[in-house]
């Protein structure tokens, strides 16, 4: 069994799943014909978790990959470097912070997401607001990885490019919200903080990251 980002453990409800649901995202983004799939993450500044959280997912993606990663800030100033904390804990991680700069999330980001990952509840809300549209396709970064967690794995893993996975994964995910408990839906904004604070961020982040990535990008013997 998958421990999720949460501390729960994922099994036995996945078998709740109905394939008949739908994952509620845009019909513009079901089957459109275009080549890749675009991850938006998002939070307050955009210099400490959707930064961070952003330069893991591409490290862990490789380069090349068909899979596109980027981040915005519901109040973010643009062109600004990585928090020097969060910076840290990303290249501890394995990750660059290199060419980084913040940007303001706008609709057009939104629209333009096929995944968005947002670091909070709020900052969930707020994208949706800009584009109601993609209310089916956007989930806090905690719930989409304890869903990822309940997804049986053959069900993405079954298909070998990586779009049609992330794509499988984001339908089989949303069918399952509201079927799965996600006890601890956000993550705490480190900004300011610690060392000790910006390292249990980044340990959440990558937590609740672990599953999806791996069915991202595992192939089977």
């Amino acid at each position: 069994m998958e421990r999720t980002c949460d501390g729960d453990r994922a099994g036995d409800r996945a078998a709740a799943h109905d394939p008949a649901q739908e994952a509620g995202h845009d019909p513009a983004h079901d089957g459109d014909g275009r080549a890749g799939f675009r991850i938006l993450f998002v939070c307050t500044g955009n210099i400490c978790r959707s930064a961070l959280a952003e330069r893991l997912t591409v490290a862990a993606l490789g380069s090349g990959a068909p899979i596109t990663v980027v981040s915005a800030g519901t109040h973010a100033l643009p062109g600004r470097p990585m928090d020097e904390g969060a910076r840290r804990e990303l290249i501890r991680l394995g990750g660059s912070a290199e060419g980084f700069a913040s940007r303001p999330l706008t609709a057009e980001a939104v629209a333009h997401a096929d995944l968005v990952l947002a670091a909070s509840s709020e900052h969930r809300t707020t994208a949706v607001a800009l584009h109601p549209v993609a209310a089916g396709r956007a989930f806090t970064i905690a719930e989409f990885g304890t869903l990822a967690g309940a997804v049986p794995a053959d069900r993405v893993l079954d298909h070998r490019d990586p779009v049609r996975r992330a794509r499988a994964l984001l339908e089989e995910a949303g069918a399952l919200r509201g079927l799965v408990r996600v006890d601890r839906p956000d993550i705490a904004d480190p900004y300011g903080g610690s060392r000790r604070v910006h390292r249990a961020a980044a340990r959440r982040i990558r937590d609740c990251l672990a599953v999806p990535v791996r069915l991202l990008t595992h192939m089977p013997a």
